[in-house]
This record gives C-alpha cells, sequence and structure tokens, in this order.
C-alpha cells in the first residue's frame, strides 16, 4: 500500500472511532442504570397522560410551566408554588377566576407562556428560554404534541370534564404524580368525592312528585346573555337530582331557549346569574307581563347561581352552587348544611384559603333577587 492510502485508511479508522465514542457518549446520557430516558441528564420516569401519551419526565420535578387552563388544576393540586409560566389569563386577577386571586401575588412574578382562554396560543420561544421542567397543558391533544415537537420539553395533557367526573379525578392524580404530591392530591379527591357522596344521598331517594320545577337563566357562554340564556344537564342541578324544566329538550350545556316556552314550562323557581342581571333587568322593564306571567316571580323565588365558566370551569364555584340550589329547593333535606360555610370549606380544599367574602365584596353571593332591583 502505498504511503497515501495507508494514511487514507488511517483516517477513516480514526473517524469511524470517534463516531462510534460519540455514539456511546450519546447512549451513556440518554440512559440510566435502570435503562430508562435521561432527561437532560435527569433521572427520569415515564408517565402517561390523560391523552394516553407516554412522556418521560424527571424523577424530581421542580419546575412546571402551564398552557391552557391548566394552571387552575395545577392550584387544586396544591402544587402553585411549582409553576414558573402561566398565560397571561391566568394574570388576570378576577373573581371570575378565583385561583388567580389566590395566586396572584406569585404570578405576577412568572413568565406568561401563552395568552390563555379558549383560543389560548403557547408562546414558543419564552418556553424554550424558561426551560421547565415539564409543561402541563389543559388543551387538545394535537396543540400538545406541536408544543412538544417545537420545545422539546415533556409535555403532559390533562382534560377534566365536569366538577365530579372521573377525568377530573385522573387530571388530579396526574399532576400529584408528576409532582410527587400524591397524598396530597388523595385527600383532596376524597374531599371532592365526600361532596359528590354528600349531595347525592339527601337527594336520591327525592320523588319526582316532590320536585319542585326549576329553570337556571342569564347564563354566560359566548358572551353574555339574558333570562334566556340557560343550560342543560346543568352540573349543580344534576348533581342534587333537581328537575331543571330545559333538560327536556334533549339539549347539552348552554344555549338560548325562546320565552315563549318559559312561559310554557313555568317554573316554581328560577337561579340567575347575578353578572348578567343589568340585561335581565333591562328586558324586565321592557317586557313585565312575560316576567310577572311566571310563578317563580310571583312567588319571590329567584336565587342567585355564581357564574363559573371562565377560563374552563372553576370547579369550586360549581360544586358550592350545587349546595346552595339545593338549600332553596330542598330546604328540608339540606336542614343541617350552611351553603356559605359549606362553600369556605370547598374553597379552602381547592384555592387553600377561604373565598366567599370576596366574592361577595364582587357582587356574587348566595341570595333572593327581586327583579328591576
Amino acid at each position: 500500500m502505498s504511503k497515501k492510502g495507508a494514511i487514507r485508511s488511517m483516517i477513516i479508522i480514526m473517524v469511524a472511532l470517534l463516531l462510534l465514542s460519540g455514539c456511546g457518549n450519546s447512549l451513556a446520557k440518554d440512559k440510566n442504570v435502570d435503562g430508562n430516558v435521561d432527561v437532560q441528564g435527569k433521572d427520569s420516569r415515564r408517565i402517561t397522560d390523560v391523552f394516553g401519551r407516554e412522556v418521560i419526565i424527571p424523577d424530581e420535578v421542580k419546575t412546571i410551566a402551564a398552557v391552557g387552563g391548566a394552571a387552575r388544576i395545577i392550584t387544586y393540586a396544591g402544587c402553585a408554588d411549582l409553576l414558573v409560566g402561566v398565560t397571561e389569563m391566568d394574570k388576570e386577577n378576577i373573581t371570575a377566576m378565583p385561583y388567580s386571586v389566590v395566586n396572584a401575588e406569585h404570578f405576577a412574578n412568572l413568565k406568561s407562556v401563552g395568552s390563555g382562554g379558549s383560543n389560548d396560543t403557547p408562546y414558543m420561544e419564552e418556553l424554550i428560554v424558561l426551560n421547565p421542567d415539564v409543561i402541563i397543558g389543559l388543551t387538545d391533544e394535537e396543540a400538545l404534541v406541536n408544543i412538544a415537537d417545537k420545545t422539546g420539553i415533556p409535555t403532559i395533557g390533562i382534560y377534566p370534564d365536569g366538577m365530579f367526573d372521573e377525568s377530573f379525578y385522573k387530571s388530579l392524580q396526574l399532576i400529584g404524580e408528576i409532582a410527587g404530591e400524591e397524598a396530597h392530591v388523595a385527600s383532596v379527591i376524597d374531599a371532592l368525592k365526600g361532596w359528590e357522596e354528600e349531595l347525592n344521598l339527601l337527594t336520591k331517594d327525592i320523588s319526582n312528585e316532590k320536585k319542585p320545577s326549576v329553570y337556571t337563566g342569564a347564563v354566560s357562554y359566548r358572551g353574555a346573555h339574558g333570562f334566556e340564556g340557560t343550560y342543560a344537564k346543568y352540573p349543580p342541578f344534576k348533581a342534587i337530582h333537581a328537575n331543571n324544566v330545559v333538560d327536556e329538550t334533549e339539549e347539552e350545556g348552554a344555549f338560548i331557549v325562546d320565552l315563549e316556552k318559559i312561559t310554557i314550562w313555568d317554573p316554581e323557581i328560577v337561579f340567575l346569574n347575578p353578572a348578567n342581571m343589568n340585561l335581565v333587568n333591562e328586558d324586565y322593564i321592557k317586557n313585565k307581563a312575560f316576567y310577572e306571567s311566571l310563578q317563580a316571580v310571583q312567588n319571590n323565588r329567584i336565587y342567585s347561581q355564581i357564574p363559573y365558566n371562565y377560563n374552563w370551569t372553576n370547579m369550586e364555584l360549581a360544586i358550592a352552587n350545587a349546595f346552595y340550589a339545593g338549600k332553596v329547593i330542598f330546604p328540608q333535606e339540606f336542614e343541617g348544611v350552611d351553603p356559605i360555610a359549606k362553600a369556605d370549606e370547598i374553597f379552602t380544599v381547592l384555592l387553600g384559603q377561604p373565598f366567599y367574602d370576596r366574592l361577595v365584596a364582587e357582587g356574587y353571593e348566595f341570595k333572593n333577587i327581586k327583579l328591576g332591583e
């Protein structure tokens, strides 16, 4: 072999050895002694999110960024102190989102990693620079995959669907597993299931004949609405087996109903959203004949329900509403229940502190309502 050929052969061998060495180092970084995959040089573990996605995360998660409505559920799980990034909406500090109030001081100092709301736009560059241990998103699976692909950060999906839904419990359990707060989350879930069972036991044996007909109006969805904005299969009513007149429509969720239909139903008890009473009262002045034809108005049986759907569902408000509605609709069965004390019990478990006084200060309280005032 010529001298030139020998040199060329030696170069090829050296390059091959370097490549093999590089692969070996890479594998050493990617595998720990248990054969699990490391995350950025950290010991790691696998978790499965609510969409069935397997995600590799650090053994110890110290920092979390929240997108979509995840910061609320992370607060319920008692892990808000781990948040280093939240959405712009999480920082609004408004009573309609109690978690944003109790975390206001903490959230004010955090990076904004998304716009928040139903059309949340994650801020990819901010997430990359922030580089949290994990990103938790209350959003759809496609959005989560997009975030994970663009940031290279472990991204986990949660999706609680209803105040006593199994998906809510699973989302809480997942956060507890991620943050190492399994025991605390278990106590929160026990409390939730306890309230669910309490509401059920108080009302499940009431015969349909003894249930007054009820209606909820002035419900906000895609904007504010007056008396005609209602809600079929209204969760607080479902939790107490109430006779919601609009359920016969076979609709589900919020929708607009014809006022003439309400005249036909003529519910015995009406619940209204205090936030939209301006719209109700404006219409009352124009259409007194309709309102005064309703037995609920004649008998002064109109009461409040605190709005709870703002940037996803504020579960604590929905559950508190159920206890107040039960007290109004079934006073004998709920004789031993103080809905205000119960509300603060719920707030303390899910938010870490009582909150009813703050609601009252902002005009949200459990009370009898008189139209036109």
